[in-house]
């Protein structure tokens, strides 16, 4: 008898001795059902999912069938996982999928100075060559949505300090940033409670998705802003805390600053550069 026999006949002698145990621990295999992904050699990944057996060995079937009817030159294998991946986002195989794969890489090996490994997050290294092929596919193919961002690393240590962000939306960590910075409805005079987290200068117009360029808004202060004459700016002036001048349709100025911090009503004393610093940390989303 081989491996398999050997555990079927296993498995049958289980099922007659205590047929209610093996129920029971079936009922509660299927609560454990996952997919999980890993890295595989060559940059490519194996991609597991634990289903219940009826769905596993339907998925399968299906995925064969698929297999069986196609004859375009490719094997069956690669019939089977190009059906996968087509039936699972709804798209091609060979069409860039809309999901966000964070790929990290200096810019000496975007632009071929360097052969350093770039990164892919929750998969790991990959070569440098690899990487650019990545990102001149998404830059040439005009249905690809890719974005590309600047991080910055400190010189000495290489630690991550600052992201620059090309999206529209302000990214989670961004958003948690400035809603604890302005706390309140940065209009001036409006003090409600922030629900919209605005481009100061619009994003259509050029307007950075930053710190900087990120407002706390209640949601009829975010609507209003929007009406013909509305104009908002903000300000950097050479101080920690961020200000904004709204300009109303009447022509009237005011000047919006976000509220202080819990604890520094005691003036400290301090170097240009620390504040220089301080301005530049106040620009950090990547937490």
């Amino acid at each position: 008898m081989g491996d398999a026999r050997v555990v079927a006949a296993a498995k049958t002698i289980a099922y007659r001795l205590d047929p209610h145990a093996v129920v029971d621990r079936a009922s509660h295999a299927e609560t454990e059902r996952s997919v999980s992904i890993r890295p595989a050699p060559d940059t490519m990944t194996y991609l597991t999912a634990l289903l219940p057996v009826a769905q596993g060995v339907s998925v399968y079937a299906a995925l064969r069938r698929a297999a069986d009817t196609c004859a375009d030159g490719r094997s069956r294998g690669q019939v089977m996982a190009d059906a996968l991946v087509e039936r699972v986002t709804g798209r091609s195989a060979a069409v860039p999928t809309p999901i966000a794969v964070n790929l990290v890489l200096s810019d000496e090996s975007l632009v071929g100075v360097s052969n350093a490994p770039a990164d892919v997050c929750g998969y790991g290294p990959i070569p440098a060559a690899v990487a650019r092929a990545l990102v001149s596919g998404a830059v040439n193919d005009e249905r690809s949505r890719a974005t590309l961002r600047r991080l910055y690393a400190h010189p000495p240590s290489g630690a991550l300090v600052a992201m620059e962000s090309r999206a529209r939306l302000f990214p989670r960590g961004l958003a948690a940033f400035i809603g604890l910075r302005d706390q309140r409805c940065r209009t001036p005079y409006c003090d409600a409670p922030i629900r919209h987290l605005d481009h100061a200068r619009p994003w259509a117009a050029g307007g950075p998705t930053n710190a900087d360029n990120g407002l706390g808004l209640c949601e009829r202060c975010n609507y209003v802003k929007e009406v013909a004459g509305w104009a908002v700016r903000p300000e950097v002036d050479g101080t920690a805390r961020h200000t904004a001048e709204f300009t109303t349709p009447t022509g009237l100025r005011y000047r919006s600053g976000a509220p202080p911090l819990p604890g520094s009503s005691v003036r400290i004393e301090i170097s240009e550069m620390e504040v220089a610093v301080e301005i530049a940390f106040s620009g950090l989303h990547a937490a």
